[in-house]
């Protein structure tokens, strides 16, 4: 008889953890070391933070005898991606007081804050929880932040994807008081040990997504998730168009591992539909079922696309009815059109006005222009004057984008006018494959970064902006991602065009992605450099722009071409 494999590392580190507490007050307060003890560095993942050093300098201190140049990134839970103007302005503060002077805006519609030194971490913490904003579950084993639609094209509907959003994520919150005394000084409650009446003693497997999204934009991507949920709307008596239901979608997920066959990015199942009141009943019994079959021998197979690929489509329905009570109906019709973002101004129900700014990589700094160069946008400067008249809110795209929401007309001008005043505005000239690329972070703080991504889309960029208008395709839309590895942050395997790190300046291409998110690449070539990235693009573009069908974007066309084929 087989051995039972078993349990990884980290399902030791969690059993012992006492809730996620473990070692992490007496790690914070060990002066010797910049670091965490090894076992509390995937504990604080639970707490919204990362523990990273600066790979740029690693080498030269470990020359010098130097441990790594550590610190640490505190990412926001912030269901839907929507902060307050007040919340805004926090944010900004604590990234010049304690991080590295910048916010990052993530493909999950949450703030990262990079560089945070370990003594500075817990008064970072509890200053964003003064302004309303917490890491809780942001990283680890558990439902991470949950996503919804965020272009305003019906502002009713989309504030109500954000209320379900919430709703969700307070539910699938693990219970341990930990993170509260932890870095709240929160007194501890006697008596009663924490129960974690949805995870358990050791959470999940692995990380689980979530999202909710609003068609016709499927701009969360909705078939990537863990967890989906695509709303279904219908008319009231007033004539209104209302959230009434969602179609289920389960087992989607964008990470690999380079030469490992058995990891593969998955499309999530449509299993069914339900009425809204069951959201969290549904999510529940969704979380639950890969609490208790998911892989817990292997990380790198402990998805919940592993778990539903495994054992059926059928069974996993079964499953989710028998937890949840509720059966799901089959699925109702549904459409989308676009995942991009609707850059500048639109007007949204009620005659709110919304502002679309294009953000590349989601990184807002306050940077100097190269000499000779044209004056480089301010954004941290300029959307903090912005936050500081804005009565309305922010939504953070899931592109990486900002939208400043729910605007009065009479206010329009006025941030205009600060759009203007710090180069805010370069969605108005920017090409489509720029203002739709996205790019994790990568090097220098990733630990699991192979090459590139943030730092190397602009150049990137460049390149290709100037071999499609060699072939008159410079206003055709395209979605370009890179990723400095496989683990798939940005969304990679659902591009047109996307470059996955294997190595330094090395990366694989995979092509054929639609636009709609509804369909994954597939690998073009193998471990290649940017030369030979453009040089393989080039003739393709050439081909494209002769052969295509009215209408017929770029990653559909290498899919007729069958330049690229499914495994």
């Amino acid at each position: 008889m087989a051995e039972t494999p078993p349990l990884s590392p980290v399902e030791g580190i969690k059993t012992r953890s006492r809730h996620l507490r473990g070692t992490l007050v007496e790690s914070l307060a060990d002066p010797v070391t910049g670091a965490l003890a090894d076992p509390d560095t995937q504990l604080i993942k639970f707490h919204g933070s990362y523990q990273q050093d600066d790979r740029d300098i690693r080498e030269e201190r470990r020359l010098q005898k130097l441990e790594p140049a550590y610190s640490f990134m505190v990412r926001t839970r912030l269901p839907a991606g929507v902060a307050t103007p007040a919340q805004w302005l926090a944010l900004t503060d604590l990234a010049r007081k304690y991080g590295n002077g910048s916010l990052r805006l993530t493909t999950r519609q949450a703030f990262q804050i990079h560089g945070i030194l370990k003594r500075n971490l817990k008064a970072n913490i509890a200053a964003m929880n003064a302004a309303l904003v917490d890491s809780i579950a942001a990283c680890g084993d558990v439902n991470r932040n949950v996503m919804a639609s965020a272009n305003p094209l019906e502002s009713a509907l989309h504030a109500e994807a954000h209320r379900y959003a919430a709703q969700l994520s307070a539910h699938l919150l693990p219970n341990t008081r930990a993170y509260h005394e932890i870095w709240l000084d929160r007194e501890k409650v006697a008596g009663t040990p924490d129960v974690e009446p949805i995870y358990g003693d050791t959470y999940l497997p692995r990380k689980f997504k979530a999202g909710i999204v609003v068609p016709p934009e499927n701009d969360v991507d909705v078939f990537s998730q863990d967890l989906g949920f695509i709303a279904i709307t219908e008319k009231d008596a007033a004539d209104t168009r209302r959230i009434v239901g969602f179609n289920l979608v389960v087992g989607g997920g964008m990470g690999t591992t380079h030469g490992e066959p058995g990891t593969y990015a998955r499309l999530a199942d449509v299993l069914g539909y339900f009425d809204a009141a069951h959201l969290c009943a549904i999510g529940e019994a969704v979380l639950t079922t890969q609490r208790d079959f998911g892989d817990r021998t292997n990380r790198k197979h402990a998805r919940l696309k592993y778990t539903i690929a495994e054992r059926g489509v059928d069974w996993f329905r079964g499953e989710v009815e028998r937890r949840s009570g509720v059966t799901l109906a089959p699925p109702r019709p549904f459409e989308f059109t676009s995942r991009g973002d609707r850059f500048g101004w639109t007007v949204g129900t009620g005659g709110r006005w919304h502002l679309t700014l294009r953000i590349e990589s989601g990184r807002i700094a306050d940077r100097e222009a190269a000499a000779g160069q044209p004056a480089a946008p301010r954004w941290l400067s300029g959307l903090e004057a912005i936050a500081r008249i804005h009565t309305g809110h922010f939504r953070l795209s899931p592109n990486q984008n900002l939208v400043i929401a729910d605007v009065d007309a009479s206010a329009r001008p006025g941030i205009d006018a600060l759009v203007r005043e710090y180069g805010l505005d370069i969605h108005a000239t920017a090409r489509p494959v720029r203002r739709d690329a996205l790019a994790c972070v990568a090097l220098p703080t990733c630990s699991l970064a192979m090459a590139e991504a943030e730092r190397y889309l602009p150049g990137f960029l460049d390149a290709l902006d100037l071999t499609l208008r060699q072939h008159g395709l410079q206003n055709e839309p395209l979605s370009v991602r890179i990723t400095g590895c496989p683990n798939g942050c940005a969304r990679p395997f659902l591009a047109e065009i996307a470059l996955v790190g294997k190595a330094p300046e090395r990366y694989n291409l995979h092509l054929g992605g639609d636009g709609l998110g509804q369909r994954l690449n597939r690998l073009y070539r193998e471990n290649i450099t940017e030369p030979e990235i453009i040089a393989a693009l080039d003739p393709l573009f050439a081909r494209y722009a002769a052969e295509r069908t009215a209408g017929e974007r770029f990653g559909d066309w290498v899919w007729r071409n069958q330049l690229v084929k499914a495994p």
